[in-house]
């Protein structure tokens, strides 16, 4: 999740960066609907790898490694190297 906004002049320099705030309850809808999303890599036909297993646990475990910070959160997810 990207909660950043970046301006550029008309000759592409970048001129600011924006960062939003994000809320929790946003947070948690874009996370759930990820995991949705991502549910049928987890069915019975499938073998998922080891990085969707960890990204989904990434996921889940988000409130409870940032408590303090949805924006930390959102951060994080932002960074993280999502399975192809």
């Amino acid at each position: 999740m990207n909660r950043s906004q970046e301006f550029f002049n008309a000759q592409g320099e970048l001129i600011d960066t924006v960062y939003n705030d994000v809320s929790w309850d946003m947070l948690r809808n874009l996370r759930d609907e990820e995991l949705k999303n991502s549910d049928w890599r987890f069915m019975s036909d499938q073998s998922p790898s080891d990085e969707w297993i960890a990204y989904r646990v990434f996921l889940r475990d988000l409130p409870q490694n940032y408590p303090d910070s949805a924006n930390d959160a959102a951060d994080a997810w932002n960074e993280y190297e999502i399975p192809e």
